[in-house]
């Protein structure tokens, strides 16, 4: 399974975490891993390219595990208005579809939201 969670403050997308492998068919055949993979790479070069826009992710292949951080979706990293829209829109957008995800892959992904403060 894979989990995925995601972080917010004053209820702001910023951040995600995958873990886990979704197991649904063997390498190469397994479309939920497949469509997971494209949508976090469409949200990080969004991100840095289109948005022009800070973004960290580290990616631990040994771990099976992604981290995703866009601070600049946040007020007090970023002043630019338009630009925190885009960014936190795109996490949320992903969120989302995760979410949409889970009605018909919910044995393969598990999608939660923290809220720090």
């Amino acid at each position: 399974m894979v989990n995925i969670t995601f972080y917010k403050r004053n209820g702001v997308y910023y951040k995600f975490v995958e873990e886990g492998h979704a197991l649904f068919d063997e390498a190469g055949n397994d479309i939920v891993c497949a469509a997971i993979s494209a949508m976090t790479m469409l949200v990080v070069n969004s991100i840095e390219v289109s948005f022009a826009s800070n973004v960290d992710y580290k990616i631990d292949g040994d771990e099976n595990r992604i981290s995703v951080t866009a601070m600049d979706a946040l007020s007090e990293f970023c002043t630019e208005e338009k630009r925190q829209y885009a960014v936190a829109g795109i996490i949320q957008a992903y969120y989302l579809e995760l979410m949409s995800m889970l009605d018909d892959y919910y044995d393969y992904i598990d999608v939660n939201e923290i809220e720090e403060e």
